[in-house]
């Protein structure tokens, strides 16, 4: 409830109105059946039309009243809630951004997606009840009690027998639904992860005729989410029936008691209308506020997972007192790195790697799957922390960089390339976003992208749809590297991003690449020997251990393990 009412208050005066068209509508709601005893008792028991005209006159204008006090109650509640859920949102979507990859992986990608959506959706709802209804029903409950003693003493005690009935049947709604309300967003996480599964990985799915396993465990997910809900919605619905069967009950004890003390002249009909309608508002409020205590668990189990992410430290932070400058551009050292990923740290993926890299260099990783070439590399950026050991970036510990800055030097081209909905020039303007047109130009023809992007309809203005899935995987590379290009940065690093290119085109773009980067350090992983032989150091990966490091010429010679990957992929000239 904390963090409800946190970002809740940020709209105090907005807060304040409503609370004014609140106790209004209540004063309005319980004024109407005053004026009304008053009617019956005045003006019809005597057939005194004039009253009946007063008093109904002045129902009317309360009721007018009361009406545009309904209209602002709504208007102020829409206004907070919806704010409220964009600051959530916006709030946990900040906090993602600087999360780490191992942030991610303890979370996931779906239930992210579920706690920014899904949660904060429920938070609004229970929150559009405690504002309309949640302020009104205590006080319209305690004010109703008070106009019924007042009225009829005798008959109060009638609802005052009721009243722990209900609050035992509120307690035990609240109670059991708190733990399948849990289920209920877990199991809406896995519907979320197994859509997302289905979607990304359809072409594989078909290939293999898989659509009918993929349906059968879509079904299971699915079916789980749907038995949890049935128990909760079957939970909450017990409420509005029971409620009705003791409101019911107390109406006819109420008339039936009112009648005899008509009858004996104890109570006027007029008082006995507006004793009913005290009753109804009474009883009705706490219906109301029932069903805000029986949603409660729920918008809790929404804000307790929301604030998981809010509350969860990123373990790689932003240095706000960090390097942001330094006197030398482009060089790159490891100092004895070792590395292990979080909660596996008895078992490195690498260890004791080190290696120097200058301007104009090239250094090239390759390896057997799994030898940790892109775990490496990964930890230039800060994606992880090194366990051991230190990464030097132009001199400087990459801990000790602001982090922005430190990312400013380095040209990332990942495994997979990834683009984002817009046009080819936004996403390659994603490097630099002030790049002018002939920038935009220049990187597309280094990365051997320009030709395929004027046979588009629209050439620089084509649009990419998500994820680029429009482009080929060679046309997407092309286009991540141009990305990087533009940048300009002191280091490259391209995780294996030459892969879907063509011998024809890779040799091209290395070519260029040399020029373009002969000021910066150049790192590449590679499953091709093509593609690295002409680096200035080739590091040979086994298990996370440099097995050895030099020119292709050198390797050839000195390492089994690299002879053996090249003679794999290379003719015996290619060899010799």
């Amino acid at each position: 409830m904390n963090l409800m009412w946190r970002y809740t208050m940020k709209y105090k005066k907005l807060v304040v109105l409503n609370f004014v068209f609140v106790f209004g509508f209540i004063l309005i709601e319980l004024g109407l059946p005053t004026l009304l005893a008053q009617l019956i008792n005045k003006g019809l028991m005597f057939n005194d039309f004039g009253v009946v005209t007063y008093y109904g006159k002045w129902m009317l204008v309360i009721s007018v009243i009361g009406l545009i006090g309904l209209i602002g109650l709504a208007y102020t509640v829409s206004l907070i809630t919806t704010r409220l859920v964009r600051d959530i949102r916006n709030d946990i979507f900040e906090k993602v951004q600087s999360f780490s990859h191992k942030e991610y992986n303890e979370f996931g990608v779906s239930s992210l997606v579920t706690r920014t959506t899904n949660d904060a959706f429920q938070i609004m709802v229970f929150m559009q009840m405690v504002l309309r209804v949640g302020m009104m029903t205590p006080l319209m409950f305690v004010s109703s009690f008070i106009m019924i003693i007042r009225t009829s003493p005798s008959l109060s005690y009638v609802v005052l027998i009721a009243v722990p009935f209900l609050i035992g049947i509120v307690y035990f709604i609240g109670k059991n639904s708190a733990p399948l309300s849990n289920k209920q967003q877990t199991n809406l996480d896995d519907i979320n992860l197994n859509l997302r599964e289905n979607l990304t990985g359809l072409r594989v799915i078909r290939a293999f005729v898989k659509e009918k396993f993929q349906e059968s465990r879509f079904y299971q997910v699915n079916d789980n989410y749907m038995n949890v809900s049935k128990k909760l919605f079957k939970l909450m619905a017990l409420a509005m029936p029971t409620f009705s069967i003791i409101f019911n009950v107390i109406f006819v004890v109420v008339i039936w008691l009112g009648a005899i003390e008509i009858n004996n002249g104890d109570l006027q009909v007029g008082s006995l209308v507006a004793f009913i309608e005290y009753i109804f508002h009474a009883l009705f409020s706490f219906m109301m506020f029932a069903n805000i205590f029986t949603m409660y668990p729920r918008a809790a189990v929404s804000a307790r997972r929301i604030e998981e992410i809010l509350n969860t430290l990123p373990s790689i932070t932003e240095n706000e007192n960090g390097v942001t400058e330094t006197e030398t551009h482009g060089y790159l050292t490891f100092e004895d790195v070792t590395f292990a990923y979080p909660g596996n740290t008895e078992e490195p993926v690498i260890e004791n790697v080190s290696f120097t890299v200058r301007p104009g260099e090239t250094a090239a990783f390759i390896g057997s799957t799994g030898s940790g070439k892109s775990s490496l590399i990964q930890l230039i950026p800060r994606f992880y922390d090194v366990t051991k050991g230190r990464i030097l970036v132009d001199g400087v510990d990459v801990r000790d960089y602001k982090l922005s800055a430190l990312r400013q030097k380095i040209g990332y081209i990942p495994q997979k390339a990834l683009l984002f909905t817009g046009t080819i020039t936004d996403n390659m303007r994603y490097g630099k976003w002030n790049a002018d047109n002939k920038e935009v130009e220049e990187a597309s023809d280094i990365s051997q992208s320009k030709d395929f992007i004027l046979k588009k309809p629209n050439q620089f203005d084509e649009f990419l749809s998500e994820g680029g899935s429009n482009m080929s995987g060679g046309q997407k590379q092309r286009l991540s590297i141009a990305r990087a290009i533009i940048k300009k940065p002191d280091i490259y690093i391209f995780d294996d991003s030459f892969s879907a290119l063509d011998y024809q085109t890779d040799a091209k773009l290395r070519a260029r690449l040399k020029m373009e980067t002969k000021n910066a350090a150049v790192l590449i992983v590679a499953q091709r020997v093509g593609t690295i032989m002409h680096a200035d150091n080739i590091i040979v990966l086994n298990k996370g251990v440099v097995v050895a490091q030099g020119t292709h010429a050198e390797l050839l010679k000195k390492s089994d393990v690299y002879y053996d990957i090249a003679s794999s992929q290379l003719s015996k000239e290619e060899l010799e």
